[in-house]
């Protein structure tokens, strides 16, 4: 998921399409200047939603206004071509949704962006970013603190830099505990459909460990699709197998049984994009800023 920055003039007459863009050229914006979210098919979460919602209102009160649209970010022409059109000034783009083929494109065609979710190992573009390494650190010795050995991490693509670090945590969190985690509990998925993949993968990881009584899931839809998994092979939640979930989206509190998981603040992250990306375009400062990851304990674990 990305976002662009654009510094092209509207007015507010008659809502026509007046560039041929296909988008809403007359509508009012403060200052002119639209900050665009770039979003992918089978990307979209609660997680997203919440942190779009703080982008929103981030830009509000820095006198930006967001747009929702598809990119080929892979390509650098595509996002030059949105600055040099004077349709954008920046982009801000999620890790999660991008491949490392996409951010390269980003840094390859020059534009100003901010990343959510991987700092660059380089410095070559301003991130926000959540302490996923803390957060899986966190997740896994809390299961291990009640008394579950048998834990396996469920959800992500290996690509994914946040889904590294979250691994490494539980590998950590093992390492401290005296406890060696076992290299077939460790199960990736890709993030579309991600109940269903998640539910199919803790079945299969039954039938391999039949002794499993705890699961990190590197996010709350994967959380979910765990427990419903679990269910489905007639094990208990959490009295059977512990779950630990990461986001702490609005729906993990009404989950049966409510789910505990780690909090990443979603609005305040999306504010924090806002900020950073409008810092870089004004001062071209590049910048990283960390929110902390919390524990949420609630009756999955």
């Amino acid at each position: 998921m990305t976002s662009a920055a654009s510094a092209r003039p509207f007015t507010a007459t008659t809502g026509v399409d007046n560039n041929g863009d296909g988008l809403n050229n007359d509508r009012p914006v403060i200052n002119g200047v639209v900050i665009g979210l770039v979003t992918k098919a089978g990307h979209s979460d609660m997680f997203m939603l919440e942190m779009m919602g703080g982008i929103s209102a981030g830009l509000l009160d820095l006198g930006y206004e967001l747009l929702v649209l598809e990119g080929r970010l892979a390509d650098p022409a595509w996002s030059r071509g949105y600055v040099e059109s004077g349709r954008a000034d920046g982009f801000i783009a999620l890790s999660s949704s991008c491949t490392p083929n996409e951010i390269d494109g980003l840094v390859e065609s020059g534009v100003p962006f901010v990343l959510w979710g991987a700092a660059s190992p380089k410095n070559e573009f301003s991130a926000v970013t959540g302490d996923s390494l803390a957060g899986g650190r966190l997740a896994t010795a809390h299961l291990l603190e009640i008394g579950r050995r048998n834990l396996a991490f469920i959800g992500g693509p290996t690509y994914a830099r946040e889904i590294g670090e979250r691994l490494e945590g539980f590998r950590e969190a093992h390492r401290e505990a005296g406890v060696e985690p076992d290299p077939a509990a460790i199960v990736h998925t890709p993030w579309s459909d991600a109940e269903r993949t998640a539910a199919n993968a803790v079945r299969e990881l039954l039938g391999q460990m039949p002794d499993l009584d705890g699961v990190v899931a590197s996010s709350d839809r994967f959380a979910i699709g765990v427990m419903d998994g679990l269910r489905a092979a007639g094990k208990r939640v959490p009295e059977d197998v512990a779950v630990v979930g990461y986001d702490d989206t609005a729906i993990a509190a009404f989950t049966n049984p409510p789910l505990t998981t780690i909090r990443q603040d979603a609005p305040l992250a999306g504010r924090l994009l806002a900020r950073t990306l409008v810092q870089r375009l004004e001062t071209g400062v590049v910048t990283t800023v960390s929110i902390p990851a919390e524990l949420v304990v609630r009756e999955s674990a």
